[in-house]
């Protein structure tokens, strides 16, 4: 059985579906690997490094003739109809976004496993890509605050002078939002960060941040662990007093995501106005729209009042080579779970 790996055409996209490393155990399953030629070069890894671990370099026609096709995005239109018949193809593939190329995978009888839709549950934990991804997100969100960031991070005594912490502002504290909370703080900032769960107060605390409770606040989580839908007035209810307190806030990193729809709005422009000048505002979901009413994705502007708006499309893009890593071995204990070993 052969398995390809395909080369990512996405222009902002530079992680590839499998490393060098994760070769190795491909072909202990009982694996024939082709990887497309230089489909590494952007994650730091080149043909003779996978050449090395057994991996056979091809042209991209030949990938899509093997058993299964392993991807990070979805291919294009024109990829897919050039695919064999009963290829398997794994990767996310952002189904509520590529309805239209889902209509053409049917038609050419590819069978296809969106990684992102892997059930959230103990035993699938090492096959979650939502978390693995989001957690280097996380990370490299407060990186890139911290560039755009005309201060330092640390609380600093100088000869010259004191230098203040900077204080950091984290709405949302799932994956990644835990995530950004303590990379700040390891860079010495200061970190407040609010949820519309109550049980993530503790979670919040338990990396160095201070969670900011609002009045009136029950327990909005489900038994899956993700948050109730909330009522308009108590959503209003939370961006006011969030909003309150990110305007004193040196950097303010929204995270809040609901799968398969548009990024919900948790910084209004009028918020914006009354941040300070000097201010960054990270938006983590700029690819699905943004969470604050003034992001242009893929881009970083200045705005009137001088606050940064950084819209990076794809956060875990810009870690590449570590994010293939953990996102080949989220692939790989998924394939061992589909290909049989006898």
């Amino acid at each position: 059985m052969q398995i390809s790996i395909l080369k990512e055409k996405h222009f902002f996209e530079q992680r590839v579906a499998a490393t060098p490393e994760s070769i190795k155990f491909l072909r202990s399953i009982g694996l024939d690997v082709l990887i497309e030629k230089e489909a590494g070069l952007l994650s730091g890894f080149s043909n003779e490094d996978y050449q090395s671990f057994g991996a056979k370099i091809v042209d991209r026609s030949e990938c899509f003739q093997s058993d299964i096709c392993i991807c990070v995005r979805m291919p294009s239109k024109e990829d897919i109809n050039l695919f064999k018949k009963n290829i398997i193809l794994i990767g996310m593939l952002n189904p509520y976004n590529n309805k239209n190329l889902f209509g053409d995978l049917v038609r050419n009888y590819v069978t296809t496993f969106c990684m992102e839709l892997i059930p959230r549950i103990s035993r699938a934990q090492n096959m979650d890509v939502l978390s693995s991804q989001a957690n280097l997100a996380g990370y490299r969100s407060v990186i890139d605050a911290a560039g755009q960031f005309t201060r330092a991070f640390p609380m600093m005594m100088t000869a010259a002078g004191r230098i203040n912490p900077a204080k950091v502002m984290v709405l949302g504290v799932g994956v990644a939002g835990l995530q950004a909370i303590a990379t700040a703080k390891r860079l010495g900032a200061v970190v407040y960060a609010s949820d519309v769960r109550k049980s993530a107060a503790e979670q919040i605390e338990s990396v160095g941040g201070r969670f900011i409770e609002v009045d009136g606040m029950d327990d909005f989580e489900d038994e899956s662990g993700y948050a109730k839908p909330l009522t308009p007035e108590f959503i209003q209810k939370v961006n006011d007093t969030v909003c309150q307190v990110a305007s004193d806030a040196d950097v303010i990193i929204t995270t809040a995501r609901i799968f398969g729809r548009p990024a919900p709005i948790t910084v209004p422009a009028s918020a914006v106005s009354n941040f300070k000048p000097g201010s960054v505002v990270v938006d983590m979901n700029a690819d699905v729209g943004g969470n604050c009413e003034l992001t242009k994705p893929g881009e970083v502007f200045i705005t009137e009042n001088g606050v940064t708006i950084v819209g990076t499309t794809n956060l875990p893009g810009e870690l590449s080579t570590t994010a293939s890593m953990l996102y080949s071995n989220n692939m790989v204990t998924f394939l061992s779970t589909l290909v049989s070993q006898e």
